[in-house]
C-alpha cells in the first residue's frame, strides 16, 4: 500500500499567506490567487559530503 501524498507548506509571494499544497494541486495562493509561491525553509539540518 502506498503512503499518503506528502503535503508541503509554501508562502505566497504577494500576500504572505501560508498555503499547504499536495502533489497535483494548482500552484496558486488560495487567498489572493497569486501564482508565485516560495517553499518554507526546513529546520532539519542538511549536510552534504564533499568529495
Amino acid at each position: 500500500m502506498d503512503p499518503p501524498p506528502e503535503q508541503v507548506n509554501y508562502i505566497c509571494g504577494d500576500c504572505g499567506m501560508e498555503n499547504t499544497l499536495k502533489p497535483g494541486d494548482v500552484i496558486q495562493c488560495r487567498e489572493c490567487g497569486y501564482r508565485i509561491l516560495y517553499k518554507k525553509r526546513t529546520r532539519r539540518i542538511v549536510q552534504y559530503e564533499a568529495r
